[in-house]
């Protein structure tokens, strides 16, 4: 009968937790997002089989474990800084025809896995593949150029020209406030170029959401209004 009033107790408190920490697929838990659910799952099992430990014990250490993750989880969103601390950052595994060694070196991931990844989202021809990135997630996202990409009902309204230019990642500027230098460098812009754009567009750095260019050099400006 106790074990029946623990596991009852935990899976109300587990429950709680949850909801408080937010909804996400199992396939998208970042490497923290892991750790965190296992010892949550851990000190509940714990907690329902243990007998000779106050059961208590058990609900207070759910408890701290899951004021971390919230508290992580309100940092992460509203600090661009932390998030990157705690889930990583996407990391360039192919991109310009060429496979980016020091990439795969971190990511501990080989050539030969990335293209498993790749034939998985479809692309089956190293030929037809413009990027792959690995999210922080650990899955692998995946672009394919221009020709090689799914017709959509956009495609079958417009004549198909023989120039078009190939769909790139787009450099992503300004993310939540934050500017990536790397990024203003790799699209060959300054940042009195940026600070003219937001000058002359009326825009504060901390009010942008999203500010990104193509390789066509078009800008995309998302803002918090």
């Amino acid at each position: 009968m106790e074990i029946i009033i623990r596991a009852v107790t935990m899976f109300i408190i587990l429950f709680i937790i949850v909801k408080f920490l937010g909804k996400k697929q199992i396939k998208n838990l970042t490497l923290y997002d892991y750790i965190l659910s296992i010892t949550i799952g851990s000190i509940a099992a714990d907690s329902i089989i243990s007998l000779d430990t106050p059961l208590y014990d058990g609900i207070i250490s759910l408890l701290v474990f899951g004021l971390i993750g919230y508290l992580t989880s309100l940092l992460s969103y509203q600090n661009h800084n932390v998030e990157e601390i705690v889930d990583g950052e996407p990391l360039v595994l192919f991109e310009n025809n060429n496979f980016n060694y020091e990439n795969l070196a971190t990511a501990k991931l080989s050539v030969a896995k990335v293209l498993e990844h790749c034939r998985l989202k479809g692309c089956f021809d190293i030929n037809e593949l413009d990027c792959a990135v690995l999210e922080p997630s650990g899955d692998v996202s995946v672009l394919l150029k221009g020709k090689a990409q799914p017709i959509t009902s956009k495609d079958l309204k417009k004549t198909v020209q023989k120039n078009n230019p190939k769909q790139t990642l787009n450099h992503l500027i300004i993310v939540d406030g934050i500017i990536d230098n790397e990024e203003l460098k790799k699209a060959k812009k300054t940042k009195s170029w940026l600070t003219n754009y937001l000058k002359n567009h009326h825009q504060k750095l901390e009010n942008i959401t999203l500010l990104s260019i193509d390789k066509n050099n078009k800008v995309t400006l998302l803002t918090r209004n």
